[in-house]
């Protein structure tokens, strides 16, 4: 199965991401395609969209200043399958991503991507105090799968941060 498609651009408000694609977003060829991933539903409710947007439309919010991109490329079932090597590969090549396109803010779509980013343990959720790339904010966000148990409002209120500090 291929990997997506980055969505980059230089000096994004918000580049979010993920753990790795999912099965159906490897089929597809889009960011967060799953069915039962509650992402699209989030950041409209959120309000860091002006509509719900659909998988499809991915590429679309570049206008918004929104990109995409995830820690490791593979497509897979769930991120548990993703590898030790994988992890220390994609950590390289996000800060790459990072330094290169210096969004204004990296929303980090699950604690554990952050952490495998970071090396860092124990986070919290928000705006996290020392970035791993000075001059770009790091947003920690909960996971928007839908094997995550937090309630989805709980989730929206913590995406909401990212725009009341922005």
């Amino acid at each position: 199965m291929n990997s997506i498609p980055d969505h980059l651009a230089h000096e994004l408000s918000i580049l979010f991401v993920g753990y790795n694609p999912s099965l159906k977003s490897g089929e597809t060829g889009h960011h967060y395609a799953n069915p039962r991933n509650r992402f699209w539903h989030i950041i409209h409710r959120a309000e860091l969209t002006p509509r719900l947007y659909r998988a499809e439309e991915d590429g679309d919010l570049l206008e918004l200043g929104y990109g995409f991109t995830n820690i490791v490329a593979r497509p897979t079932r769930t991120a548990a399958e993703i590898t030790a090597e994988e992890y220390a590969q994609g950590r390289d090549e996000l800060r790459h991503k990072i330094e290169r396109y210096k969004p204004k803010t990296v929303c980090f779509v699950g604690k554990g991507v952050y952490e495998a980013y970071s090396g860092r343990r124990d986070v919290s959720w928000g705006y996290q105090r020392e970035p791993v790339v000075p001059g770009v904010r790091e947003f920690v966000a909960p996971s928007s799968s839908g094997l995550v148990r937090m309630k989805i409002d709980e989730i929206v209120d913590i995406f909401k941060q990212i725009c009341s500090t922005q």
